[in-house]
């Protein structure tokens, strides 16, 4: 056994507290450099550990949220709301490039009332009904007549045409408000490609247009960089204030514009013509509810100094590819808590990517309209949309990845089902499985509701509770105070699965 006098001699401690023997001037500045360095390396250490601890912390204080569902179920809506609750000034900055999308919207609608007219002979015989022309009409994919008006360049009906048509005066109003609306109707595949920088997306169905993910932030971002150029004292702050109220003007925008204010009172007129609400009311002209808001409203749409409002924000059409992921800050009962909202493409041939999120989900909102029972799937004419959503609810509650996960259900749009239930529409010509059950709303959503209870019901080995709420996302009081109970669900049911309550 070695002496205590020995011990203290080899021990490391000790001989590092005694004064080196004579030390050169060269070694100690050696020294002092491995001193430094060692000093360095803790300090460096001690800063790696705080960084972890803060990670740590966030992830403890972050939630992730997946909204999901069929294409055009109102998800993106829903996250427009999450953002005028959270970061209402992202809205307003994003206001004028909302503009473009809003006159695609219009152009489009214009385009496919005409393009119908024009597939049935620019008239609705009560006792014609063609069944094949109808289900194209109605997926707003029109064929072409046979027999179509052949119009001269002063907007006449050529008379072998004309003699053989029923509402001769009628289709020849329309005749003509087709030409005058021409040069707008041109402008729908400029605006697409200005949106979708010429994107496609398989298993789209026809005629889809898609921008990606983050587009509002790119338009925002290019629009401060022409201010800046503008004005090189410019602070990337203020330019940020100032694009919310002078985004540069596009001139293929400012075109279209152009032509909305000339041809306003031809699309009060196309609008408004007997044979246009006869096809509606007799359904062979079907029309998204965006189309005939903004139809609706053409005279604001149209003004020279349009700015998009809130409403027309929730109200706008446009499908995002891919997975767009919006970060808000929200206080819950005094903690900062982060959340991460995931908007994922909703059209069958994007499903795929859904998966790679699942993994560290802390919650679903899944969004089904339920005022789609008497709609088909662009992708898929054959199947039913309510079908669809049922079969897609089926695999997010069965996937393994998914089974702890807080789960909310959004039944959507029931001001439109009730609207169609007004009007007369029956559920069981669409959904068989309905029967002779009363045709009133409370019956059909119920009835849509134990639908998507049992499928849960099938689906729910850990006995997880499903928050169902009926809702209309584009009603800014009614979907707000609906977020502020999902918001406080999600998050005492992440709290839990952390342990930290």
């Amino acid at each position: 056994m070695r002496s205590p006098s020995l011990y203290s001699q080899d021990d490391p401690i000790t001989a590092a507290m005694k004064p080196p023997v004579s030390e050169t001037e060269a070694e100690r500045v050696i020294r002092l450099e491995h001193e430094a360095e060692a000093k360095r390396i803790s300090e460096q250490i001690d800063e790696d550990l705080r960084e972890e601890r803060e990670r740590n912390k966030k992830k403890r204080t972050d939630v992730k949220l997946l909204l999901l569902g069929q294409a055009e179920s109102g998800k993106s809506t829903l996250q427009k709301q999450f953002q005028l609750m959270y970061k209402p000034n992202s809205i307003d900055q994003e206001r004028l490039s909302w503009r473009t999308v809003i006159y695609f919207n219009v152009v489009r609608s214009i385009k496919h009332i005409l393009t119908t007219l024009e597939a049935w002979d620019d008239v609705v015989d009560d006792g014609d009904d063609n069944p094949a022309l109808e289900e194209l009409t109605s997926n707003g994919h029109a064929i072409a007549s046979s027999s179509m008006m052949d119009v001269d360049a002063n907007g006449a009906q050529s008379s072998s045409n004309a003699s053989a048509n029923p509402n001769n005066a009628g289709a020849i109003q329309i005749a003509n408000l087709r030409r005058r609306l021409s040069p707008l109707v041109e402008m729908d595949s400029q605006l697409a490609d200005r949106l979708s920088g010429g994107i496609s997306v398989s298993g789209s169905g026809k005629g889809g247009v898609y921008v990606r993910s983050g587009w509002q932030a790119r338009t925002i971002e290019n629009a401060i960089g022409k201010l800046k150029n503008k004005r090189p004292n410019t602070s990337s702050e203020k330019a940020r204030e100032s694009v919310s109220s002078e985004l540069p003007p596009d001139p293929m925008v400012e075109e279209v514009a152009r032509l909305l204010e000339a041809k306003e009172d031809d699309i009060h007129e196309l609008w408004g013509h007997l044979t246009v609400k006869h096809m509606i009311t007799k359904r062979r002209l079907k029309l998204d509810e965006w189309s005939e808001f903004f139809l609706k409203h053409i005279s604001r749409v149209a003004s020279t100094d349009y700015v998009p409002t809130t409403d027309d924000i929730l109200h706008a059409r446009i499908q995002t590819m891919g997975v767009a992921e919006h970060i808000f800050d929200v206080t819950i009962h005094g903690k900062a808590v982060t959340w991460h909202l995931y908007d994922v493409g909703g059209a069958r041939g994007q499903r795929h990517s859904w998966v790679p999120y699942f993994d560290d989900a802390n919650a679903i909102i899944f969004v089904a309209p339920v005022s789609a029972f008497d709609q088909y799937l662009e992708e898929d004419p054959r199947t039913n949309r309510i079908d669809d959503s049922l079969q897609l609810f089926t695999q997010i509650c069965s996937n393994a990845l998914l089974k702890s996960v807080h789960l909310v259900l959004f039944l959507n749009k029931t001001d439109l089902l009730r609207s169609k239930l007004d009007k007369g529409l029956k559920v069981r010509k669409y959904i068989t499985s309905f029967g002779e059950r009363s045709n009133d709303y409370e019956t059909v959503v119920q009835y849509f509701r134990a639908h998507f209870l049992q499928v849960h019901r099938r689906n729910n080995e850990n006995r997880r509770v499903l928050y169902t709420h009926f809702t209309s996302v584009v009603d800014t009081k009614a979907t707000q105070r609906i977020i502020g109970n999902v918001r406080d669900s999600i998050f005492r049911g992440y709290l839990q699965s952390a342990a930290l309550v």
